[in-house]
């Protein structure tokens, strides 16, 4: 092996430490939003009010949260030069509040639990907008390169598939039990969920400020006044095309994902075990696939990849809502929409940090939430919840009236998905082959 070689092979390579924290961060943070982009919304519907209208409004609000804490926490976090310290905390409260979540349904009449399940919500989207979106995201794009930010993106991609394995392997046993089996309820289950987002702390304290990272020198006015400035579009223009490809997306995403549980539940008929185990399996198989996909897109670049997904996401979620009640058909939906949308991530995400500014990665980390959550959330799950509403069918569920969600949902988000290539096209590639 020559000396260049082995220097090509260290600057690919993503070390032990870094690999351990992006693990233990990634799987607290993921393992919280997979909690928080379905089982509230399964919570609400079950024991609040069987309407998707109020999922819809708390996805909203929550995400509005999500996209500007993390726009005034990256600023933030910039203009100390630190990263630490809000990874530590934003995880321990974050912790704290998932935990809580459960405790709105105490509350009466159903207005006054639904508004104070949105208020928890979007306290707990405060602390992980602080922690994961804002300042975890800028200190990833910190502590890797173009040489290697592709298996960074991978492992990260493998602790969103590992936590949503947890969540949906463990959430309809602990819940709701199996066959001769009691549940525990909610209760537990959120308490359960909060417990594991401390693994984030574990991997605040292994973590390192990263190396040349200084305070910014800016007023936090300052760095707004900077964020929105017209020129920082014309400067950066391939980084936001590439971020008006995850915004088309995402709000495509948005449009079914936070229904697909209740979908599978209330419209197909399967207990909440079985629609769990159904995302479940989904995940498990493409759960390998995220490193190698990670060295693969290193190797040949990021364009073809994310391009390719588009298409076969959109085409896998057509096949996901035709599968009707047949459960093989669903679950190679199921499988196929998890490998397409793994693809996707890794491959958009590299590509994304790849343009980002230098000493700018926690604010433009704010600029991927707003992007890639906030505003598809606040279009993609009204869409979703009124297309429900307007064709979907009328419910009566533990005496209260409400409505199911329709497969319209799919259909509509697979047609919209597919507008995200167009954006791309434009973007050139940012590793040559």
């Amino acid at each position: 092996m020559t000396e260049n070689t082995s220097k090509e092979k260290m600057k690919n390579k993503v070390s032990r430490r870094t690999t351990l924290i992006i693990f233990f961060v990634g799987l607290a943070g993921n393992i919280a939003w997979a909690v928080e982009n379905q089982y509230y919304n399964v919570f609400m519907y079950n024991k609040i009010v069987p309407d998707p209208l109020p999922i819809a409004i708390m996805v909203a609000a929550s995400a509005i949260t999500a996209g500007i804490t993390a726009i005034l926490m990256g600023a933030i976090s910039d203009i100390k030069g630190k990263r630490i310290p809000f990874m530590k905390y934003g995880f321990l409260l974050w912790a704290i509040t998932t935990a809580i979540y459960p405790f709105a349904g105490f509350f009466q009449p159903i207005l006054v639990a639904v508004t104070v399940a949105i208020i928890f919500d979007c306290v707990m989207t405060y602390f992980g907008s602080t922690g994961y979106d804002a300042v975890f995201n800028g200190y990833i794009t910190d502590i890797t390169t173009e040489h290697n930010r592709g298996r960074a993106m991978g492992i990260l991609q493998i602790t969103m598939l590992v936590s949503t394995l947890v969540i949906y392997g463990i959430s309809g046993f602990v819940i709701e039990g199996f066959e001769a089996t009691i549940g525990f309820g909610y209760e537990i289950f959120f308490f359960i969920t909060g417990g594991f987002a401390l693994l984030g702390v574990i991997g605040a304290f292994l973590a390192e400020e990263p190396e040349g990272l200084e305070p910014s020198g800016l007023s936090l006015k300052e760095h707004l006044k900077k964020l929105f400035r017209k020129d920082l579009i014309t400067e950066n223009r391939d980084c936001f095309l590439i971020l008006f490809g995850m915004l088309i997306w995402a709000t495509a995403f948005y449009t079914f994902f936070p229904y697909v549980l209740v979908y599978l539940e209330h419209n197909l008929g399967f207990d909440l075990t079985t629609a769990s185990l159904i995302v479940f399996i989904g995940f498990f198989i493409n759960l390998i696939m995220a490193y190698p996909l990670g060295i693969y897109i290193d190797k040949i670049g990021r364009r073809i990849i994310t391009i390719i997904c588009v298409i076969g996401d959109g085409l896998a979620v057509l096949l996901f809502v035709l599968s009707g009640k047949n459960l093989i058909l669903l679950l190679i939906g199921a499988v196929l929409m998890q490998f397409f949308m793994t693809g996707w991530n890794v491959g958009a995400n590299a590509w994304m940090r790849d343009l980002f500014p230098k000493n700018h990665t926690a604010e433009f980390s704010g600029y991927y939430t707003v992007f890639a959550a906030t505003i598809p959330m606040v279009i993609g799950s009204p869409l979703g919840a009124l297309l429900s509403r307007s064709s979907g069918e009328t419910v009566l569920i533990d005496g209260i009236p409400g409505y199911l969600p329709t497969p319209w949902i799919f259909i509509v988000a697979a047609i919209i998905m597919l507008f995200a290539i167009i954006p791309l096209i434009f973007v050139k590639e940012t590793k040559k082959k």
